[in-house]
């Protein structure tokens, strides 16, 4: 790597800039020392390079992307995509990232977690019309209890052959579809309501404020309060 570049990536750092790299972009950050003792991604392909050129970096091979604070990482290209969303997001909130994502003709939100490769990204028409209406009743009563048993009953499959179908239709398990879905309908409620927190958690399906609280300080690196201080609709008025 040029060495002006190490130094500039450095000297950004060290102001408090936030870094994001795309794809093999996490190397330049690496060269530099940023990653040292922190979580990171890239595309599957160079996952193992990576692992053996830094082993001070824990490199996470299997989502779109990571967000360490002031250093991101991603997968491939479409994952920066993503990743470039969820700063949007993190910044203004929900609604100017699906504006964001709306023009770009993207989804408005993959989840950092997802797994990078997709086996299927469209499901055969068989099980598209079990899954789908599946995934809509899912969405229609979020707060519902889901179990395994009783989703793949309603897909009409058995529970095996349900996750591993339902995993490559969407890359992620049942439950991390679930939570993602949860917390992204608390977040619209935080923005347009004012709902109280013990409430939301029950209409998103938590259960308990806490539990939200739980789950969104490990998404979010904040609280429920503090994002609708921040981009609720009276905060954004006042």
């Amino acid at each position: 790597m040029p060495p002006a570049l190490i130094e500039a990536l450095r000297k950004a750092h060290e102001r408090g800039s936030r870094i994001l790299s795309i794809c093999s972009g996490v190397f330049v950050l690496a060269a530099a020392g940023l990653l040292a003792g922190k979580r990171a991604t890239t595309h599957w392909r160079y996952s193992e390079k990576l692992t053996e050129m830094y082993p001070d970096i824990t490199v996470i091979p299997d989502v779109l992307y990571i967000d360490e604070g002031n250093v991101l990482t991603s997968a491939g290209s479409a994952a920066g995509i993503d990743l470039c969303l969820h700063l949007v997001r993190r910044d203004f909130g929900t609604k100017a990232a699906n504006m964001v994502a709306r023009r770009l003709v993207v989804p408005p939100h993959r989840d950092g977690g997802q797994a990078q490769y997709v086996e299927s990204s469209v499901p055969e028409p068989h099980e598209r019309s079990r899954l789908g209406p599946l995934i809509d009743r899912m969405r229609a009563d979020i707060s519902a209890d889901y179990p395994v048993a009783i989703l793949a009953e309603l897909a009409g499959m058995s529970e095996r052959t349900f996750l591993r179908r339902f995993a490559a239709a969407t890359g992620v398990t049942p439950a991390r579809w679930l939570l993602s879905e949860r917390l992204s309908r608390a977040r619209t409620l935080l923005e347009d309501t004012a709902m109280p927190i013990e409430r939301i958690a029950e209409t998103a399906g938590f259960g308990a404020a806490g539990t939200l609280r739980h789950h969104f300080r490990r998404q979010f690196a904040t609280t429920p309060v503090a994002y609708r201080a921040r981009f609720g609709n009276t905060a954004r008025s006042a």
